[in-house]
């Protein structure tokens, strides 16, 4: 095997780990928050899909078995939950555990929100009402917003003012815009190539005149290179890229895959079909995995188009996740 060269890391890098709610039922979930706040991990990005596991819920349990461990409510959606709820459910946490919560922002899946008869064809100007809301309600002011959405009329939280830090998920040029301008954090979505999450940053910086933004990123990764791990990763990035919403994100990339063909494997369940389209170049170019000088490697090329923060993603268990933790530390800071 070649040697691989690790690129020379852009800035500090820290690594957190995640969880979708889909498939991490409580001891599941229980393990993988022992294996992070063991392993050194920053945070634990809690998904907040429709239909599946609640993340405040969620928090409150790994913030209350952890000492250091941090909890990103992820992402929270205004269309479902109103800006006022969730800036109490994030005050509240921090309440009871002072600077280790996270909330981030984010419009949803369409076909979720579909399912519930909410639109979220424009959801920009709904988005920046929800953040100037939250802002205002976490640093403590009496609040009386006018917005076309979402009104508040001189009201404050009864926990006064918290320091809770603000992302948010962003994939569209002016919703990396907006994260720059009015965000404390950007979080872009997983699956996306290196060259994307440059890409991501690009438009981000154009929003921040000057402001400084941290940059989270979440990464599809495995350690090791037996088949469960690979397999697993395939199918999942299958599910992921036959999505419309990562045209830009293959482009910008060079993947070359036809995702009509890919939607129609995927549609019916022909995996076979589906993860053939998966190479192992695809993979390269949209995951991290490997032995831990590849992992190292990944995590590089990451940190260095722009991610302060790597967050692991699609981890089979606690185990994946020591792995990965283990083979990141070197180049944590």
């Amino acid at each position: 095997m070649p040697e691989v060269k690790t690129p020379a890391p852009r800035r500090g890098l820290s690594v957190s780990i995640s969880s979708d709610g889909r498939d991490d039922p409580p001891d599941i979930f229980r393990a993988k928050v022992a294996a992070g706040e063991a392993g050194g991990a920053s945070r634990i990005w809690l998904a907040n899909h429709l239909f599946q596991r609640d993340p405040v819920t969620r928090a409150s349990h790994a913030l209350g078995v952890t000492v250091r461990l941090g909890a990103a409510l992820m992402a929270v959606n205004p269309f479902t939950v109103h800006p006022v709820q969730a800036a109490m459910s994030a005050a509240t946490l921090d309440e009871f555990y002072p600077g280790r919560v996270t909330l981030c922002l984010g419009s949803g899946g369409p076909v979720d929100l579909e399912s519930l008869s909410i639109s979220s064809a424009k959801p920009l100007r709904p988005m920046r009402e929800a953040l100037e809301i939250i802002r205002a309600l976490l640093s403590g002011e009496k609040v009386r917003i006018e917005g076309e959405t979402f009104r508040v009329r001189d009201r404050s939280l009864a926990t006064g003012q918290r320091r809770v830090p603000i992302f948010l998920a962003a994939s569209s040029p002016k919703m990396l815009e907006l994260a720059g301008a009015h965000a404390d954090g950007v979080l872009i979505s997983g699956g996306s190539s290196v060259a994307f999450v440059r890409w991501c940053m690009e438009h981000v910086r154009r929003g921040t005149a000057g402001r400084t933004v941290r940059s989270a990123g979440l990464v599809y990764a495995a350690a090791g290179v037996e088949e469960a791990s690979t397999t697993r990763l395939r199918r999942l990035l299958a599910i992921l890229l036959r999505n419309h919403h990562h045209s830009k994100n293959m482009e910008v990339a060079g993947t070359q895959i036809d995702q009509e063909i890919l939607r129609a494997a995927v549609a019916r369940s022909d995996w076979s079909a589906a993860e053939a389209l998966i190479t192992n170049d695809v993979m390269r170019r949209h995951a991290v995995f490997g032995s831990p000088e590849e992992v190292r490697s990944g995590l590089a090329e990451y940190n260095a188009a722009g991610l302060d923060e790597v967050v692991f993603a699609a981890t089979r268990d606690d185990a994946q996740i020591s792995a990965l933790l283990a083979a990141a530390q070197p180049m944590v800071k």
